[in-house]
């Protein structure tokens, strides 16, 4: 696979991808990236126009985007890829593929949730894969803001004093996890797959550290509407 071109004779350190899914507006995303490769995984090419993106590249097999919003945005000049509907990679998937490609550092994922359960499962375990270790990936839903966590990396993480966050176990243990700023502070505790230990924790600051020695976890933050990002 060709890596889209990038905007700039440098590539950007950061990728916007957007993935289809419940809509998602401006005010819930927050801060996004002001110079970054802009990609959207089929489908979510119809986010672009709402957050007010011009996209470099959308991917896909193009089975559930509006046809003339495609044409519209290949002739603004956005690079089109084509797949098969019979491949081994979801949307989603080649979209995160083509930002690795492009030598970012850090991945915005926007949308990717609604709809089928097993898809939204799936996006949030496919963030965590290895494929993706060396970029800083995060994730904005109408549902909830996710970040994945690896070794080597304190996390800071901001939230209102109150809100829920959850620290998930993905693809194996997260080992030796610390927290600081959160009700339920962990302190070097291994969290296997599949334990509740990291659920419904809460803010009891505005900023809170996580920091685990090995593996990789999910910090899932619920949005409702008294706890959009400012």
């Amino acid at each position: 696979m060709t890596p889209p071109s990038p905007p700039s004779p440098r590539t950007p350190a950061d990728a916007i991808v957007l993935a289809d899914g419940d809509p998602v507006d401006a005010a819930t995303v927050g801060q996004l990236p002001t110079r970054a490769v802009v990609i959207a995984a089929d489908g979510g090419l119809r986010l672009a126009g709402p957050l007010g993106l011009r996209t470099d590249l959308v991917v896909g097999d193009f089975d559930s985007v509006d046809p003339d919003l495609l044409a519209a945005a290949e002739a603004d000049g956005t690079v089109v890829e084509r797949h098969p509907v019979a491949k081994d990679r979801t949307d989603l998937a080649l979209a995160l593929d083509a930002a690795v490609g492009a030598g970012v550092q850090r991945i915005t994922v926007v949308g990717g949730a609604g709809g089928r359960a097993d898809h939204l499962l799936a996006n949030w375990l496919l963030l965590a894969a290895d494929d993706y270790a060396g970029c800083q990936v995060r994730s904005w839903s109408a549902a909830a803001r996710t970040d994945v966590l690896r070794p080597g990396r304190t996390a800071e993480l901001a939230g209102p004093v109150g809100a829920l966050i959850s620290l998930l176990p993905a693809h194996g243990p997260a080992r030796e996890v610390r927290t600081s700023g959160l009700v339920f502070p962990l302190d070097g505790e291994d969290l296997p797959p599949g334990t509740s230990r990291g659920v419904s924790n809460r803010f009891a600051a505005p900023h809170a550290t996580v920091t685990l020695a090995a593996g990789v976890l999910l910090a899932v933050r619920p949005l409702t509407h008294t706890e959009l990002p400012s």
